[in-house]
Formats: structure tokens, sequence, C-alpha cells
């Protein structure tokens, strides 16, 4: 994997992934920025999100599972003290679908959590406390 990230001005850099998709991050007025732009701890908030996401997703359809949504909301706690580490992270499922098994939906998660996911468990073998939770709706 590769990235480039380039500064603009100010507090604002453009990320450029390796396959070419890029990302404003800005930080806010008050540090200089122009609150244009994602800032870097959100980016990996959403990238925790996302390869979990993707991992449960997968993981349901190959159980043949009628998924018809997945929403993760994604909460985490910092470090009072330079550097803000973040301390807890938090994946709250929201898994749509018709007639999901509780069993398959509770497997995915953990899967995501304990084998598959390289963003969490990257986070957690770095100290933060990375828990999951879910929730089944019914379509």
């Amino acid at each position: 994997m590769k990235a480039t990230v380039r500064w603009v001005d100010n507090a604002m850099f453009l990320g450029e992934s390796g396959s070419g998709h890029t990302v404003v991050m800005d930080g806010p007025e008050a540090n200089g920025g122009r609150n244009v732009g994602i800032r870097p701890m959100e980016m990996l908030l959403i990238g925790a999100g996302g390869c979990s996401s993707f991992d449960v997703v997968s993981i349901l359809q190959k159980s043949r599972q009628d998924v018809t949504g997945c929403d993760a909301e994604v909460t985490a706690t910092r470090a009072d003290a330079v550097p803000a580490v973040f301390e807890t992270l938090n994946l709250h499922f929201r898994i749509s679908g018709r007639n999901l098994s509780e069993k398959h939906v509770e497997r995915a998660v953990e899967l995501s959590a304990d084998k598959y996911c390289s963003a969490t468990i990257m986070l957690a073998n770095g100290g933060v406390k990375v828990t999951h939770s879910y929730e089944i709706i019914e379509d």
C-alpha cells in the first residue's frame, strides 16, 4: 500500500491513496484551518468502521443472509494528554435485512473483530480498548 499526503496551505493537506482517490484534510479555524476537510483522527475512525463493516457484510453474504443494510456507528475516546491517542473505540453495527439469523450476525461481528479487520486489530494491539456491539433491524 502507498499513499501521498501533500500540504496545500495553513492546516490543509490533500491525501491521495495508491488507488488514486483523494481526500481533503483540514483543521479547525481555531488552529489555522478553514474547516473544509476531515480531520486525520476522524479518518482513522472511518477507516476502522469501513474495514469492519466490509468484513461483516461479506461474511453475512457468504452465509447466505439477506442483508439489506449495514450502518456502523464508531465512537472513540481520546487521551487528555499529548499525544491524544485513542483509548477506547466502539463499533456499533445496525444490520438490516430479511430473516437475519442472530447467530450469523454475532459470528460475523466476532470474526471481523478477532480475525479479519486489520484496522481494529492493529488499534487493539496498540493498546486501544476496542469493543463491538450490534442490533438487527428486520426489513
